[in-house]
């Protein structure tokens, strides 16, 4: 009886530690940890002649997008972003977990496919103060070229991701702040939609 269990703890410790690891792999980005301000890049509207700010910054806690946006000289936007690893186990979701400000950003997913690069956005709301998980299913991201729609391009494909952003463009020339927990690509666990 002692033996088995013995067995039974050193496979529920294995599991429990396989899980763990898992959990940290190359499909979850913890945003509380200080190292993951250095992944990301910031890519505002100067870049066409605007004024609007933005960075990606850590807090000692959790990391933050943060700035202020500004219509002048057509501005109006700011995103963040960084690469990632080619996805494992065929995710089908995003699950995403933040504490809001009130504002409306967007997750962005980046593709290259056949030498093509493909941006694909998926909205979502917060509310001032509150922590949300938020899952998104990859086929209702929708592909976009500045700040358009793009009409006949390909559904995302997990394999095919090469980076992860936000973006904020919501038409409000005003500070903004989303403070970001986590980010896990996973299977989900109902039917291909």
């Amino acid at each position: 009886m002692k033996k088995i269990a013995f067995l039974l703890l050193v496979f529920t410790s294995y599991f429990l530690c396989s899980k763990a690891v898992m959990a940290s792999g190359k499909n979850m980005i913890d945003f509380t940890k200080a190292s993951e301000q250095h992944n990301w890049t910031a890519t505002n509207d100067n870049v066409m002649g605007g004024v609007s700010t933005g960075s990606f910054i850590y807090d000692g806690q959790l990391s933050r997008f943060i700035g202020e946006l500004s219509f002048a000289n057509n501005g109006g936007f700011s995103s963040v972003n960084r690469a990632i690893e080619t996805l494992s186990n065929k995710p089908d979701t995003v699950e995403l977990t933040y504490i809001g400000d009130g504002r409306t950003y967007q997750l962005r997913l980046t593709t290259w496919k056949d030498g093509y690069r493909i941006n694909y956005k998926h909205d979502f709301s917060t509310i001032q103060g509150e922590q949300f998980k938020r899952v998104f299913h990859l086929s209702d991201f929708q592909a976009v070229f500045r700040g358009r729609m793009l009409s006949g391009a390909p559904k995302i494909d997990a394999k095919e991701i090469k980076q992860i952003g936000f973006l904020i463009a919501d038409k409000q020339p005003l500070p903004f702040s989303l403070n970001l927990i986590q980010i896990q690509f996973q299977k989900s666990q109902e039917p291909n939609k």
